[in-house]
């Protein structure tokens, strides 16, 4: 993307928009050569949905009589962000794991308390006791504290119900907080996520239950819009998942995985195989996988709040995935055992206290890259003529400072789609 996308001619005389926003400095993100993609002393125009323009105040100073939009927003100096973007969470879920925190306090590992019958499945009980409604219920506030901060897209992953009717009461969920809550909604089919009690003895039957009846019914109901599996030695197979994978491919769904978090089972080659979106957590991924998911564009999620809250040792090969030229997201992997995390703000600052991840390379994490992670970076994730107009307004003195205070919220207003609905 060149310079010409933002240092362009002044809008022609006649040119009226629905907003204007003046005096502010703009990170767009997007590949100016700048530093954050800055543009200071900028202002940005929106018509519709979309923005329409962006440039320094000076090209609009000819303008100044007759002013170019509808509405007028002294924007006070404050940088501008594209909408965060959370492309990794299991926000929907009943109930929550606050006993199995304890235990991993008193020394009980998390692939433990799995093969005990806890993690995963204890989520399971819960989220197939509670209806549609009362999963939205229970998510609203964890999705609220998200929004609150600035995220205007959000990935919402099934995979607590591990049959047909809870997985299909999840994904109505995820679309009724779509419906009821200003943020974008993409959901993800993860019915490869555990093996559910029922099945205890059969891992071929439920393989061929979700690749065979679940998923093609939930995306015939338009409830899916990418497909993940728990690719690990605690949950399924390369083999399991490359099956998920090609009934996704028949359907036309793109895939992501949940990849190399606890042991290597070269999950990251195998998604790349698949052009996988996002290929997520990674601390284990070999060089081959690394570099096959470079060949193929796949993104690497990095999820420091699992990797915080359970206190693992060792780190995703950040180094190895820049010099790759793997982009890199940042998600929260909200969910009740593992990251009950609710700001993505404190996992851009974990990304860079515990991965050494620079702010910059963080805010891309949870906006360019985000995108790219869920198949939207076409229209989602930068500030550029034609993109949704999601952005943020922020009380900070530079942009670095999102990922620098640990629990400061400085956002001051939302815009997403073009409307204000917060600040």
């Amino acid at each position: 993307m060149s310079d010409t996308v933002f240092y362009g001619s002044p809008p022609p005389p006649g040119t009226r928009w629905d907003r204007l926003l003046t005096n502010v400095h703009l990170a767009t993100l997007a590949e100016t050569g700048a530093p954050y993609g800055a543009v200071e002393n900028a202002a940005l125009a929106v018509s519709g949905e979309r923005i329409a323009w962006l440039g320094p105040m000076a090209a609009l100073e000819a303008h100044r009589d007759d002013w170019l939009a509808a509405q007028v927003i002294n924007g006070g100096g404050r940088w501008v962000t594209p909408g965060l973007i959370d492309c990794h969470t299991h926000i929907v879920h009943g109930g929550n794991r606050a006993g199995e925190f304890e235990q991993r306090l008193q020394g009980v590992s998390y692939e433990v308390i799995a093969r005990q019958g806890g993690g995963i499945l204890s989520t399971v009980n819960a989220t197939r006791a509670a209806s549609v409604e009362d999963l939205v219920a229970q998510s609203l506030p964890r999705i609220e504290a998200l929004l609150a901060e600035g995220v205007t897209t959000l990935e919402i992953k099934s995979g607590y119900g591990l049959d047909m009717e809870s997985e299909r009461a999840m994904l109505r969920a995820a679309r009724m907080i779509g419906e009821q809550l200003p943020v974008t909604v993409k959901t993800t089919f993860l019915g490869a996520h555990a093996l559910p009690p029922e099945f205890r003895d059969n891992r071929a039957g439920y393989v061929r239950l979700v690749c065979e009846e679940m998923l093609p019914a939930l995306a015939s109901e338009g409830l899916v819009d990418a497909v993940d599996a728990f690719c690990e030695r605690i949950a399924f197979t390369a083999e399991e998942t490359r099956a998920v994978f090609e009934a996704a491919k028949k359907l036309g769904l793109p895939v992501k995985l949940h990849a190399e978090q606890i042991s290597d089972m070269s999950g990251a080659a195998l998604a790349a195989e698949f052009g996988a979106l996002s290929a997520d957590h990674l601390e284990h991924v070999s060089p081959e996988g690394i570099s096959a998911m470079a060949k193929s564009g796949t993104v690497a999620v990095l999820l420091p709040g699992a990797f915080y809250f359970l206190r693992e040792e060792k780190l995703p090969p950040v180094a190895a995935l820049r010099e790759a030229g793997v982009p890199i997201a940042i998600a929260t992997d909200s969910n009740p055992g593992t990251s009950p995390l609710t700001s993505l703000l404190l996992a851009m600052n974990m990304a860079c206290v515990l991965f050494r991840l620079t702010p910059e390379e963080a805010l891309l994490g949870a906006t360019r890259h985000a995108a790219k992670a869920l198949g939207l970076e076409a229209t989602h994730g930068i500030l550029a003529p034609g993109y949704q107009a999601d952005f943020v307004l922020w009380d900070i003195g530079s942009p670095a400072e999102l990922s620098y205070r640990a629990g400061l919220n400085p956002c001051a207003a939302v815009v997403r789609a073009g409307n204000r609905v917060r600040g």
